[in-house]
């Protein structure tokens, strides 16, 4: 009796959580690490609330409906996701627009939130996932024998440039990172090469240009262009940045009220050692007004050491490296450029997080998905998941012996425009 209920038991989770194991492990794994450093780098938030268990059992909550989401999502033929962005991008487009016109919830110096029946709501998220859904929709419908159709280009750059441009006012490091990746996604999708490279060229030219006009003017007249109030935000994190890094300072010499967060994250790094302090430990985590979401991972290496910060780099590898094993398997177009898109999408945010928290990068205010504390930006990263998922269960696979070994037979599978079962 009991064999057949412990079989039964196994029976009923092989049925609740289908398609690659692999992206099941990967994410319950992180949010086990999700659970245990916010636990431990929400400080901040339970001195302010008063409430030594609110932020840890708000954050669960939203991960336990973030799974129920995973799980929801999972379970829709991947098919259905070719209707999304018509719904998705129409309703981004007037959310978006309403922040824009000052609707927004001002918060930590950007207007980046709307707030849904009291929960703080970011529409940016819900952008870029409808943003990448749609390249993936007309890359698979322009495809020809000698790699994307020419036009596509262009569609991809109009759609991509509306929204980054509705995005960028507030959030420019968002705007930037849908832009990365949509750009990746071209690159993959066989757009031609001399269009990427002239847009690159493009872009050069314009960085240099928007970059030494900011750098260039003064504060004062920064702060009174209309809807671009975050420019002094952004001159001045560039400045900090690209200040003389190989000027020794004594320690006495040091203002690490300047830029405290940088300075506190690199505390955190460089007292962690190979093994960390423990889950629990960690001393800058008090010092971290953001140590729960957008220098998380300072606090992860602190705690669990170089070990853990590499193990977490891993997971996000595995990531990857599984959506593309996914992608390379699908028959059709569709479900291949949207499961790597998707995975762009979260591991590039996950790099650029860690980037930021050691220093490579300037303070960019990005989350690292699924780990750093959120509400609703934690639940559409559930639900991307859940689409590579679908992926993984709904999509028609190629046959195993007709598996592509070559570089050309790869390039060759992906002309297939049959559309997915």
């Amino acid at each position: 009796m009991d064999q057949e209920i412990a079989v039964g038991k196994r029976h009923v989770l092989a049925n609740l959580f289908k398609g690659d194991k692999v992206i099941w492990m990967i994410f319950f794994f992180l949010c086990a690490i999700s659970l245990i450093e916010v636990y431990s780098a929400a400080s901040t938030l339970t001195y302010k609330s008063g409430n030594f268990w609110a932020p840890i059992v708000q954050h669960a909550i939203f991960l336990f409906i973030g799974t129920i989401v995973v799980i929801g999502i999972h379970n829709i033929p991947c098919r259905f996701f070719k209707f999304y962005p018509i719904f998705i991008l129409f309703i981004s487009t007037f959310l978006l627009l309403a922040v824009l016109v000052g609707v927004g919830v001002m918060r930590n110096g950007a207007a980046r939130w709307l707030s849904i029946f009291g929960i703080p709501f970011q529409p940016s998220e819900l952008a870029k996932g409808g943003v990448v859904i749609g390249v993936a929709l007309i890359l698979s419908a322009m495809q020809t024998e000698k790699g994307a159709d020419r036009h596509a280009f262009r569609y991809i750059m109009v759609l991509t440039l509306f929204f980054c441009g509705l995005i960028l006012p507030e959030n420019f490091s968002t705007a930037a990172l849908l832009f990365l990746v949509v750009f990746f996604m071209m690159f993959i999708g066989r757009i031609p090469l001399i269009q990427l490279g002239k847009l690159l060229g493009v872009l050069a030219i314009l960085a240099i240009c928007t970059i030494s006009l900011v750098m260039i003017t003064p504060k004062e007249t920064l702060t009174k262009i209309p809807k671009l109030h975050r420019l002094t935000t952004w001159k001045s994190r560039l400045s900090q940045f690209s200040g003389d890094h190989t000027k020794r300072l004594s320690p006495k010499d040091f203002d690490i009220d300047k830029n405290a967060q940088i300075a506190h994250a690199h505390i955190a790094i460089a007292t962690s050692n190979i093994i960390g302090k423990f889950p629990g430990n960690s001393v800058e985590r008090d010092f971290l007004s953001q140590a729960f979401s957008d220098f998380i991972y300072a606090i992860i290496i602190e705690e669990m050491g170089l070990i853990g910060g590499a193990f977490v780099i891993l997971l996000y590898l595995i990531l990857l490296f599984r959506a593309s094993r996914i992608a390379n398997r699908c028959e059709r177009n569709f479900p291949a450029f949207l499961v790597l898109g998707l995975s762009l999408l979260l591991v590039t945010q996950a790099v650029v997080n860690m980037c930021v928290a050691v220093g490579i990068l300037p303070v960019t205010g990005q989350p690292l998905p699924l780990i750093s504390k959120g509400g609703t930006s934690t639940l559409i990263n559930c639900a991307y998941i859940g689409m590579i998922l679908s992926v993984s269960r709904f999509a028609k696979k190629r046959e195993p012996d007709a598996v592509p070994s070559s570089s050309n037979e790869i390039e060759s599978a992906f002309t297939d425009d049959r559309g997915i079962e």
